[in-house]
């Protein structure tokens, strides 16, 4: 591959528990220093750096006296108590002996579903990442419910791509980047060096959830890739082990998968990327025939008057989903009017709505499908 010149500034970099940590599920320093070192190696070069950082279950559990990774959620809870604090002082410890310092962000589903809470995020990081820090960013898996995880670090490291607004999302894995078949069944498989779109094909060949010692398989990485692209977010997946993967890949000179988003015509802002990617939809709305391609293909307000059915119980401000009259979900948006309101108005005469000409939910809180490359359920994670 030909190097480019490199403009990109803000990296965020996503390492697994099989590349964090030993066979035995304890932290591995020489693992850590040598993601460490690359880290180093770009921040000296001026580059502004995020981990996410997987491990905490996998580093904990030999500490709390099991000898495998336990399977009940107190018993993963337990153990990432134990584990986040072996990493982040593993990790604080080697920052500290090239001149950085690191620093720890545990992250809830909540605190991306709640926008005051996602922009105070999104602040806190800003913060740090001007003042030369690296943070760390985990999911709190110690209070983390399950129905209200964000799955996996994959999924995690994409969401916060979008909330730094990064210029590279680099996923480190166990295996060298996507092939077009599983390589541990197909002794064929090629890798596929440059992907500009996720095609069915791809998500078929992505297979099952890969290593034990980790959560997220080839699917959830593409899954978080999706993401990062409807983002406008460049992405790159590589194995965790190979020499200067880090640096490399960055410089778009790395043995992997380079994943490109210059296609998406589509790249959401950061008001869109929350509500299609974090908010958590309070009701239904049911657009009317007539209007709903041109929701889709226009991107245009949609009014009282286009609404044919309103579903739940919200409040003006909340998230709906937006679905056509055969159930299918065409989209997301924030409300204008509560669902009581809603109600009534859509039973009013264009002469009774002359007083009420605020959009239902207009085009700039409003997100459909991504020009049919992502289809918004894909959109609606966990």
């Amino acid at each position: 591959m030909t190097p480019e010149i490199n403009t990109k500034k803000r990296i965020v970099i996503k390492i697994g528990s099989s590349s964090l940590t030993s066979i035995n599920g304890e932290v591995s320093r020489r693992k850590v220093e040598k993601l460490v070192d690359e880290v180093v190696r770009l921040k000296d070069d001026g580059f502004e750096v995020l981990l996410v950082s997987s491990g905490a279950v996998s580093a904990g559990y030999r500490r709390l006296g099991y000898l495998t990774r336990p399977e009940s959620l107190p018993e993963k809870q337990a153990s990432a108590s134990i584990g986040q604090g072996l990493l982040i002082e593993t990790y604080s410890d080697i920052f500290m002996s090239h001149g950085y310092v690191a620093s720890q962000i545990l992250i809830t589903r909540d605190d991306f579903s709640d926008e005051h809470r996602y922009n105070n995020a999104r602040n806190t990081i800003n913060v740090l990442l001007e003042r030369g820090i690296v943070p760390i960013v985990n999911e709190n898996d110690t209070i983390s419910m399950d129905f209200l995880k964000f799955g996996d670090n994959d999924t995690l490291s994409a969401k916060v791509a979008g909330l730094v607004d990064a210029d590279q999302l680099i996923i480190l894995s166990d295996i060298d980047g996507l092939y077009d078949a599983d390589p541990r069944k197909d002794e064929n498989a090629k890798l596929l060096d440059e992907v500009n779109e996720i095609t069915p094909e791809i998500e078929a060949a992505a297979g099952d959830p890969g290593s034990a010692n980790g959560t997220g398989g080839m699917k959830s990485k593409i899954e978080a890739i999706k993401i990062a692209m409807a983002s406008g977010i460049s992405s790159f997946l590589g194995n965790a082990t190979t020499k200067h993967i880090v640096y490399d890949a960055v410089n778009h000179d790395a043995k992997g998968s380079y994943f490109d988003p210059k296609n998406n015509i589509q790249n959401l802002n950061r008001k869109k990327q929350w509500i299609a990617f974090n908010s958590g939809p309070e009701g239904e709305v049911t657009v009317n025939p007539t209007t709903r391609e041109a929701i889709i293909n226009e991107k245009i307000s949609i009014h009282p008057t286009d609404l044919h059915t309103v579903s739940g119980r919200f409040d003006q401000g909340a998230v709906v989903k937006i679905i056509d009259v055969t159930g299918e979900v065409i989209g997301l948006g924030i409300v204008n009017y509560s669902s009581k309101a809603l109600n009534q108005l859509i039973n009013k005469t264009e002469i009774e709505m002359k007083d009420y000409q605020n959009a239902a939910i207009e085009s700039k809180h409003l997100v459909c499908h991504l020009d049919k490359e992502v289809p918004v359920n894909d959109l609606i994670t966990n």
